[in-house]
């Protein structure tokens, strides 16, 4: 393979949100990091995901793009963008957002080798365009994956990580082991569906089921169970224990930060959860992962890693994913029953050695 210019100068990846998004550029990330070993790599990310990449040992640098879920999408956010862009002197832009406010942004930077995705023209600004066709159901992943393959660069197992940090991994067991938990725990997380960009409460498995499907897996799996969700998230941690047959072992609402999440999925008999940024990061993290899919595809949206379950009811909704707006939903109705989830997540657990 022809040496890339950029090899072994600086290079910055640009996808400031979600965090579900992050999670699964990661394997964008791990490719270029394969391509270019000698490179400085830098992801401009936003304060909502910027600590599921703190520490990534795939990067260099993070740079600050604010607190909004597109820093580009008013006049002075854009140039602000393109200013911290030009700033950083990068010899090679790899941008992972449909926006013709970022494809101006990269355009404004100067950056000599710019790549990015052109989705009804909004590539006008890259260099290098990977053309997506947004009526296709593709995986998020494998979309952020073609603007490094426009690159030149091989993609093949790539998949999304985020490494246990070993202090996590400490802090958790320790943790753990101060409640008397001494065997893999299933990890329940009934919340979701909010983020900077989007509000989307259909998202989430309602806590009855969850609390039901949760006690049909420990019945067959006998495992301590906990429940885990951040500090807004009270009212769903207590009505999913409030119809859970016996109290959980343990509660952590908004006690975790994300690395600790990571590893207390890493360390569960299974980590389940709805179709939510956490939900990707556990799966990233190398945890055995279930994910109760609803109102959004799994062909799109589904975890990008190798021990990871999908759990949905085939239904219909929007081609164009999460991106069309939110879609009359109705779990009794459209969703995956707590039989059929049970038992999916039964097998799974069988096939990969629980």
């Amino acid at each position: 393979m022809t040496a890339l210019p950029f090899s072994r100068g600086r290079i910055v990846l640009v996808l400031p949100c979600c965090i579900g998004d992050v999670v699964l550029a990661t394997a964008a990330l791990a490719a270029l990091r394969r391509a270019c070993p000698a490179a400085h790599i830098t992801w401009a990310v936003g304060a909502w995901s910027r600590p599921v990449l703190h520490d990534h040992p795939l990067l260099d640098a993070l740079l600050d793009a604010g607190p909004s879920a597109l820093p580009t999408r008013t006049p002075a956010g854009l140039w602000r963008f393109a200013a911290a862009l030009r700033a950083g002197r990068y010899d090679a832009l790899v941008s992972l957002v449909r926006s013709p406010t970022m494809s101006a942004a990269a355009l404004l930077s100067r950056i000599p080798v710019r790549a990015g995705l052109d989705s009804g023209g909004r590539g006008f600004g890259y260099t290098c365009r990977a053309r997506i066709d947004p009526d296709v159901p593709r995986h998020e992943a494998e979309i952020y994956l073609d603007v490094v393959r426009a690159l030149g660069i091989d993609t093949t197992d790539c998949r999304a990580t985020v490494p246990v940090q070993p202090q996590a991994r400490e802090r958790i067991r320790a943790r753990l082991e101060a409640l008397g938990i001494r065997r893999p725990p299933l990890v329940i997380n009934p919340a979701g569906g909010r983020n900077p960009g989007m509000t989307f409460d259909a998202m989430r498995y309602p806590p009855a089921q969850m609390a039901a499907l949760a006690a049909r897996i420990v019945s067959a799996h006998p495992a301590p169970l906990v429940l885990v969700a951040g500090p807004d998230d009270r009212v769903l941690i207590e009505a999913t224990a409030a119809a859970l047959p016996a109290p959980p072992d343990a509660v952590f609402a908004g006690e975790l930060s994300f690395a600790e999440i990571g590893a207390l999925a890493s360390e569960a008999l299974l980590y389940l959860g709805n179709d939510t940024g956490l939900t990707h990061l556990a799966a990233a993290a190398g945890g055995r992962t279930a994910m109760l899919l609803g109102p959004t595809d799994p062909r799109r949206y589904a975890p990008f890693t190798e021990r990871a379950l999908a759990l949905w009811k085939p239904a219909t909704i929007p081609e164009r994913g999460v991106s069309a707006g939110v879609v009359d939903w109705d779990w009794a109705r459209d969703g995956i029953s707590v039989d059929e989830a049970a038992q999916r997540v039964l097998d799974f657990l069988d096939q990969t050695g629980a």
